[in-house]
């Protein structure tokens, strides 16, 4: 940062993970705007995100994040840590990338948004730098006056009191000091804690509802009022005010206060150009003389204080300014004084003549009554408004909006008051295009670090209800008080509502109540937001019939019994104030389908900005191919899991004198079979089969051979073929799959419980890992001898080998995933599972199953990446008498 200071740091590493990009994304922003710099936050956030993901994600490795902070700004700092890198010639000129392309796009972005940047390449790592400086603001003198005579300086009195008053933001009375107490004859314990206007004389306009209470609630004010004294006489003060916030974010009003002959010592003087040469000194600034100095740095801060200024400068009732839109087609309204602002901030109006159009948009109109012409200011409808005059706020030719002062009277203005008015709004024009233009900026770049925030919490969850709550989750309250998403399972389906967010909990079910009431919006495949005035209409009905309950009237009007009054009176009218204002829906449009809509709403008469309008709307497009994926992952999860369960045996047999138990593993996540299988199934009556075999691989394809093989030997079992031909016919059966046979390691047998309590088997071991025998004195040994596998030779000649249990004995069957169960260069083999089988006399089949899982579990730390299953067969002890 060359020889700036630096003044603070913060650092962190994120591991090689997509998560970590969020991570990376909050650790800056938390960083930054604990240091106040919250003028960069956007840029650094989005500049950020595209140099992690392309360290974690395109190059594989840990991201190091240095933040440094100065007082001019902020440098960040990215790594990544590639264990070999090609070094840049470095004759060659910067590759910035292609925009379209999923990595490459961080130089670029830094590029574009970044004051200063730089790349630094060494064989094992590459770091990335990029500035972000602080807007200027202005410094230095804003203001100052001439050398005066003496005999030209204000009057005042001796000594010069100024009152300092303090305003919590209830309007109390927190701080009163000692010139106050002198002023007024009030001492500091007598009013602190009191409201200020307990105490105020507030100069009243007819028609207007702007009082001491809405003063307070500006970032700065100047003027006149009265303070009442202790004796009760009114005391006219020049007061300036200024709304200020502690170190907890609590805000509070500071209120300088001093005789109103006194004036001078607090009124902001208008401000002079300043220049070298003193021929233009003498001349004062328009812009300055009609806002006052200094003016506010906010665009809304700017068109309050333009509408009052002008409110006051034709001695109005009320004042309003709107700004266009970008097509200048319509027009927005930003700031009103003595209207009901609530209910017109950021409506809009057509802007060309016709029926319920703003008909003098592009040149000065005066109207002496609106009275007789209806709808020619569709602005004031209703507010008691008579006379009106309107003029253009141009920049080079262009409309950019419209300023407009009215009267409750008739024939209170004329020409020369539009062209004061037309004056004053050519000086302000440019100043408010700029800080429009400014807003917009600032608006974008939120949104594009709104959306990549947005695109990948969609695209970290394959969960259906998850999405939707992410989607309400995100909406509420960043773009609107509360949210309704319709989902539609198929065309034929009506839409179904899924899930209701309101930003006051307690809203929740009163939200979801009346929704439920009423018919589902039509699901338009038009892209864009369109209005849906249901809602509100029924929650409008719903709290005109609750106000009639609760007078003892029903819907006839008549008296009905105080007992019939409804008890849920208080959750009508709240949720009627919750969704009284304007209701928009955007279709959530995936795959040329529509597979919802979603719904935002805004409390009574408030309306949505365009530029809410156009974010929601690119926020739903995503959504909707997030919803889509998560309902193909659904119904794909769900065939899949159907489809591996029809592959499974429908269950263990009981078969007498023979404990059986069955233990199954399938490798992969949401596999429920893999290429390992096992079936006990009855054959004739007294005799059962039993098999377990390994198919090679793991997965769908596997599975798909152990569903052949699985009713395979089922049926040829049952036709009364030998184990040996059960075997060789089933060869033949997987041969005959040509490219898609695998080949197969199978342990197949037969079993006949005894008269004597003991069991008869008869096995053919095809490649598989011989059964093992557990005798009652702890001996363990092989029951089988190895033979030739399955799915590789045509001609197999195969044999059976019998084998006897004796009561307490044990025979214990696996697949490979229990033999070559590793960590490291150690595996469990055939040894080790004896060793362990070695300590299981006595226990019964499930027991010997148990131990041998958790033996396999506990050999290593990783989970098992094979599939794996466990046959035990126990013939009991006969009990003891």
């Amino acid at each position: 940062m060359g020889s700036a200071v630096i003044t603070a740091r913060a650092a962190a590493t994120f591991d090689p993970v997509g998560r970590s990009v969020a991570t990376a994304r909050a650790f800056v922003r938390d960083t930054l705007q604990g240091w106040g710099y919250t003028d960069v936050v956007d840029d650094a956030v989005v500049l950020t995100s595209e140099l992690v993901t392309n360290a974690v994600v395109h190059a594989g490795t840990a991201a190091d994040v240095l933040c440094l902070r100065t007082e001019d700004g902020v440098r960040i700092e990215v790594s990544d840590h590639y264990p070999e890198r090609e070094v840049p010639l470095q004759s060659a000129g910067p590759d910035f990338g292609s925009p379209d392309r999923e990595n490459g796009r961080g130089l670029l972005l830094c590029a574009a948004l970044a004051t200063r940047w730089g790349v630094e390449y060494s064989p094992t790592r590459k770091h990335v730098w990029f500035q972000l400086d602080l807007p200027e603001r202005p410094v230095g003198i804003r203001s100052a006056g001439p050398l005066l005579p003496v005999r030209l300086l204000p009057v005042a009195d001796e000594r010069v009191r100024v009152a300092v008053v303090q305003i919590d933001s209830a309007g109390s009375i927190a701080a009163w000091n000692e010139d106050a107490a002198f002023l007024f004859g009030h001492t500091a314990d007598q009013v602190t804690g009191k409201q200020l206007t307990d105490f105020t004389a507030w100069p009243q306009t007819p028609g207007t509802n702007t009082g001491i209470v809405d003063a307070l609630q500006l970032s700065r004010w100047e003027g006149s009022y009265g303070i009442r004294g202790a004796d009760g006489r009114i005391i006219p003060v020049y007061a300036s005010h200024l709304r200020v916030r502690d170190t907890h974010g609590e805000p509070s009003t500071v209120c300088l206060l001093v005789r109103d002959y006194e004036r001078a010592v607090l009124q902001s003087p208008a401000r002079t150009p300043v220049s070298d040469t003193n021929a233009e000194s003498g001349k004062t600034d328009p812009f300055e003389i009609f806002i006052g100095s200094p003016a506010p740095d906010d665009l809304d801060g700017l068109l309050q204080r333009t509408v009052e200024r002008a409110r006051d400068m034709l001695d109005a009732d009320a004042a309003f300014l709107l700004l266009a839109t970008d097509d200048e087609t319509e027009l927005e309204v930003r700031a009103t004084t003595g209207l009901p602002s609530a209910r017109q901030r950021f409506a809009r109006v057509p802007v060309e003549a016709g029926t319920g159009r703003y008909g003098s948009a592009r040149m000065p109109a005066v109207h002496e009554d609106l009275e007789n012409v209806p709808g020619a200011v569709p602005l004031l409808g209703g507010t008691g408004m008579r006379s009106v005059v309107t003029v253009p706020l141009k920049v080079e030719g262009r409309l950019t909006g419209s300023l407009g002062v009215a009267a409750e009277s008739a024939g209170r203005y004329s020409n020369e008051e539009a062209l004061r008015l037309q004056f004053a709004a050519d000086r302000i024009a440019l100043a408010v295009e700029s800080a429009r233009l400014g807003e917009l900026e600032r608006l974008r770049r939120g949104s594009l670090s709104f959306l990549v925030e947005a695109s990948d919490l969609l695209a970290g969850t394959l969960d259906r209800d998850q999405t939707l709550a992410l989607m309400a989750q995100m909406t509420v309250p960043t773009l609107a008080t509360w949210c309704a998403v319709y989902t539609i399972a198929d065309q034929s389906s009506e839409p179904y509502l899924s899930y209701v967010l309101h930003e006051d909990e307690e809203r929740i079910d009163g939200l979801k109540a009346l929704l439920s009431k009423i018919a589902p919006p039509d699901p338009v495949p038009t892209p864009g937001a369109r209005v849906w005035t249901a809602p509100s209409e029924a929650a409008h009905q719903a709290a005109l019939r609750s106000s009639m309950r609760t007078l003892g009237l029903g819907e006839t009007g008549r008296l009905v019994e105080p007992g019939r009054l409804g008890s849920g009176i208080r959750t009508t009218l709240a949720t009627a104030a919750a969704v009284g204002g304007e209701t928009v829906v955007l279709p959530l449009v995936a795959r040329n389908r529509v597979i919802g809509m979603l719904t935002l709403g805004k409390p009574s008469d408030d309306h949505f900005r365009q530029e809410i309008l156009e974010l929601a709307e690119d926020l739903s497009r995503r959504a909707a191919l997030a919803l889509d994926n998560a309902r193909l992952y659904s119904e794909r999860m769900a065939i899949s899991q159907s489809l591996q369960r029809s592959l499974l045996p429908p269950g263990l047999p009981a078969v007498p004198n023979v404990e059986i138990e069955v233990i199954y593993r399938a490798a992969g996540e949401g596999n429920e079979v893999g290429g390992d299988f096992y079936d006990v199934f009855p054959i004739r009556d007294g005799a059962y089969g039993f098999a377990i075999g390994d198919v090679c691989g793991t997965g769908p394809e596997a599975a798909a051979v152990t569903g052949l093989a699985r009713h395979a030997l089922r049926l040829l079992a049952r036709e009364g073929f030998g184990g040996p031909a059960v075997l060789e016919r089933l060869n033949a059966a997987i041969l005959d799959e040509g490219a898609r046979s695998r080949f197969l390691t199978l342990l197949y047998g037969e079993l006949w419980p005894q008269e004597d309590g003991s069991a008869l088997l008869k096995v053919v071991c095809a490649g598989h890992p011989l059964p093992l025998r557990l005798r009652q004195d702890g001996s363990v040994e092989a029951a089988a001898e190895p033979q030739p596998l399955l799915g590789v030779i045509e001609e197999l000649e195969l044999y059976e080998q019998t084998v006897t249990l004796a009561p307490g004995d044990v025979l214990l069957c696996v697949t490979d995933g229990v033999t070559e169960r590793r960590e490291g260069t150690r595996m469990l083999g055939d040894d080790g599972l004896a060793d362990v089988l070695a300590t299981c006399t006595g226990l019964t089949a499930g027991a010997v199953a148990a131990r041998i899982l958790r033996a396999v579990e506990r050999f290593a730390a990783e989970p098992a990446s094979d599939d794996m299953a466990i046959l035990a067969m126990r013939v009991p002890e006969p009990p003891t008498a």
